[in-house]
């Protein structure tokens, strides 16, 4: 993060919404909480949150049978 104003944070905040408290964090790389960057290192989805891409590679090598269930309603 760089440094913003209080009055910076209000306006996203309100660009953001509600969806800010449905964020790991409270800030969310696709929307309006990108201006509150300088730079973006490492793995995209990483940042975003859970690791998607390889958990799936893990589930497939060691508990593939997992991917086929059906979640529970």
């Amino acid at each position: 993060m760089r440094e913003f104003s209080a009055a910076e944070r209000d306006f996203v905040l309100t660009l953001e919404g509600a969806s800010a408290l449905e964020s790991v964090g409270g800030y969310r790389l696709e929307g309006p909480s990108i201006r509150l960057f300088e730079a973006v290192s490492g793995d995209y989805f990483t940042i975003l949150g859970l690791p998607l891409l390889p958990l799936l590679a893990a589930l497939r090598a060691i508990a593939p049978d997992c991917l086929l269930e059906t979640p529970a309603p």
